[in-house]
């Protein structure tokens, strides 16, 4: 003869009431974990849209020429001497330079390689000077580089363009930022002519763009 179980309702609510127990307590943890995060978050951007950084500034205190010739008509021999004035307009951020690199630029094309310069740190509301020696041994460029030159030569004016751009990190007390590609271009006008001795200078302090 078989027997025959069955659960009195107050078994049945007692399970019940343990499984509503148990979702109860993990939608509260989602919910407490939901608000750290929403709250970390938000507090991250509050302080990030008080310290809003600025874009670091960058001009052109002195570029020289020192060699700029062909070779075989289309091979570029070139050197270029310049110093860039750099500031953090930042009064509550300082700056990481983790990379930074330099090349010199004619009508759109490269005419030195890119130059390392030391990475560094820049404070509050800091300036440094940054000096680089650009140079270029037998790099192609079009055919008719020589014949641009020629014709600046007679409007007695060649301008060149000094192509900056790296990584930085930006640091607001202890915490520091995650890295950020930066492109400088800076304009370099200068006076050139058959009674004009080398080196081709600028010495204008031209102001730079810079963007992130």
């Amino acid at each position: 003869m078989s027997q025959v179980h069955s659960k009195s309702p107050k078994d049945c609510a007692s399970k019940e009431s343990f499984i509503n127990t148990d979702n109860f307590k993990y939608k509260k943890l989602f919910c407490v974990f939901s608000t750290f995060f929403t709250s970390l978050i938000s507090f991250i951007l509050l302080i990030w849209l008080i310290l809003h950084p600025s874009k670091p500034q960058f001009s052109l205190k002195e570029a020289d020429i020192y060699l700029l010739n062909l070779s075989n008509s289309h091979l570029l021999n070139s050197s270029i001497q310049l110093t860039l004035f750099s500031k953090n307009p930042n009064k509550k951020v300082g700056i990481y330079y983790d990379q930074i690199q330099a090349y010199a630029a004619y009508k759109g094309q490269q005419i030195t390689v890119d130059t390392s310069l030391p990475p560094f740190y820049q404070g509050h509301q800091e300036s440094n000077l940054l000096t680089a020696s650009l140079v270029g041994t037998g790099l192609p460029v079009a055919p008719s580089f020589a014949y641009e030159v020629g014709r600046d030569q007679t409007a007695g004016k060649l301008v060149l363009n000094v192509k900056v751009n790296g990584k930085l990190r930006w640091k607001v007390s202890t915490w520091v930022s995650g890295r950020y590609r930066f492109n400088v271009n800076c304009v370099a006008v200068m006076a050139v002519g058959p009674n004009i001795p080398p080196p081709l200078s600028a010495r204008q302090g031209t102001l730079c763009s810079t963007s992130l």
